[in-house]
């Protein structure tokens, strides 16, 4: 039997912008399943809770069949295992973004 490929996109989507549905998207075209993992960091200045950015999300992406939308404490690599998850979706806005997720990867 063929394994699933499980994707998490994780972030704070404070707000989702339309940028974060388009990788939503895109990523579910690719992978069998895509978890949107929303970040509770209490370190963060937010402008919405934790519930209230998951039931964004959820309003925003009805319609998408293999999209789950999650909240999550602590660190991304947890969580990714804890899903089952084998891929890590990041957007980049601008090529700094790339030079940031490049050194993550290679951690």
């Amino acid at each position: 039997m063929k394994k699933a490929r499980i994707a998490v996109y994780p972030g704070t989507f404070d707000p989702v912008t339309y940028g974060h549905i388009d990788i939503i998207r895109r990523a579910s075209r690719i992978f069998d399943k895509v978890i949107v993992a929303v970040a509770r960091n209490p370190g963060k200045e937010i402008l919405f809770t934790a519930d209230e950015r998951v039931r964004m999300l959820k309003d925003s992406i009805a319609g998408i069949k293999n999209v789950a939308v999650d909240s999550f404490d602590g660190l991304i690599v947890d969580y990714v295992k804890k899903a089952g998850a084998n891929v890590v979706v990041r957007g980049l806005r601008m090529l700094s973004d790339f030079e940031y997720e490049f050194q993550m990867a290679l951690t």
